[in-house]
């Protein structure tokens, strides 16, 4: 009898050990997605997004880096991009960088372009210099989460590990999305919520050791 019983005991320690790390795992997992920036958001369309300065790797270069956070190498400057495929009835397009990874609790935007026309499908290198003089005519850049309306590249905290960016082509149905040069990207996000057609998405990465 205590034989049997010492196997019910030993039976019920696994199952709740088993439990318990199906619940971290499942714990785990719901963290990381709730962490993705289009977890909640509504889903459309997917278009291509390219940049001749992020390799296959994913690994954002130097250039991408932030000099103003005290990166060194880094230049500050906003990868060249190109697209194509928006959807239908694209009128306009906004392109947001955001590094979920942050240890804000809110993330860090650091980039934001707003009313690109729809008929341009790329940016060069370096389109987010402080003037945005290599912005299309009627494009206006956003402050960023350091308050500054340009490019801030990456600068993870030495040491934290490699952080995500997610560079975005936003296809939107409005010529105008409606904020203005002193709103915040998030004002921005929450203007896109029901004006966007489709997302080109790269996900990049940088760390600093």
């Amino acid at each position: 009898m205590r034989k049997m019983w010492g196997i019910v005991l030993l039976a019920g320690v696994f199952i709740l050990s088993a439990c318990s790390q199906n619940q971290d795992t499942n714990q785990a997992a719901s963290a990381q997605s709730q962490n993705d920036p289009f977890y909640r958001m509504p889903q459309v369309a997917a278009f291509d997004a390219k940049s001749s300065d992020i390799g296959e790797d994913r690994v954002l270069k130097t250039e991408q880096m932030s000099a103003i956070f005290g990166v060194e190498g880094g230049k500050d400057a906003s990868p060249e991009l190109t697209w194509s495929g928006a959807p239908e009835g694209t009128k306009s397009y906004a392109v947001t960088m955001y590094d979920p990874d942050a240890p804000t609790g809110s993330g860090f935007w650091h980039w934001a372009v707003i009313n690109i026309p729809a008929n341009v499908t790329s940016l060069p290198t370096g389109a987010g210099d402080e003037g945005g003089a290599k912005l299309p005519e009627g494009a206006i850049q956003l402050p960023n989460d350091a308050r500054a309306a340009r490019y801030i590249g990456a600068a993870p905290p030495a040491g934290d590990g490699p952080h995500r960016y997610y560079i975005v082509v936003h296809a939107l149905d409005v010529e105008d999305i409606g904020v203005t040069a002193e709103d915040t990207p998030a004002l921005l996000g929450f203007n896109m919520l029901s004006h966007t057609l489709g997302r080109a998405v790269i996900e990049a990465s940088a760390e600093v050791k």
